[in-house]
C-alpha cells in the first residue's frame, strides 16, 4: 500500500515535470530563466535547444509512466531486466543530479550567486533528492 502511495507521488511529479518541459518547449516563459546554468549574473540567458526540451519532456513522462506501472494500476508484462534495474537507475539519477557535479549543478555546487544557483539550491536539488529518496524507498520496500 506504501508502495503505491509512493509511486503515485512519483507519477504525480514526474508528469508535473514533464509538462512544464512542454510549456516551455511550445513558448512558455515562467520559471524559464531559472532553470539554466550561468556562470554569472551578467551572462545572457540563452534558453535550452527546443530538442533538449522535448527530449526531457518526453523522458520524465515515461518516467512517470514506469512509476504508474509500478503502482499497479496498469499491469504490463516486461522483461525481467526493466523490473530488477529500471527504478534503481532512476532513483540513482535524481541522487547524482542532488549531489551535482560540483561546479554549477547540485548541493556541492561552487557557483552559488546566480539565479539558476538560488533556485537550484532551494528548489532542484532538493526535489531531485525527494525523487531519488522516495524511489530508493520504494524498491527497498518492494522486496
Amino acid at each position: 500500500m506504501i508502495t503505491t502511495i509512493l509511486s503515485i507521488i512519483l507519477l504525480v511529479l514526474f508528469t508535473s515535470l514533464g509538462l512544464i518541459h512542454f510549456y516551455w518547449l511550445f513558448g512558455g516563459k515562467w520559471g524559464l530563466k531559472n532553470v539554466i546554468p550561468t556562470k554569472s549574473q551578467k551572462d545572457d540567458f540563452h534558453p535550452p535547444p527546443k530538442f533538449a526540451t522535448l527530449v526531457v519532456a518526453i523522458v520524465l513522462l515515461f518516467f512517470g509512466l514506469i512509476y504508474f506501472i509500478k503502482s499497479g494500476f496498469i499491469e504490463i508484462k516486461a522483461p525481467n531486466w526493466i523490473v530488477n534495474y529500471v527504478y534503481w537507475i532512476i532513483s540513482s539519477i535524481f541522487v547524482l543530479r542532488a549531489i551535482g557535479e560540483f561546479k554549477y549543478i547540485g548541493f556541492f555546487k561552487k557557483v552559488n550567486n546566480t539565479a539558476f544557483a538560488k533556485a537550484d539550491s532551494k528548489w532542484f536539488s532538493p526535489l531531485c533528492l525527494t525523487i531519488g529518496i522516495i524511489g530508493f524507498l520504494i524498491e527497498v520496500m518492494s522486496y
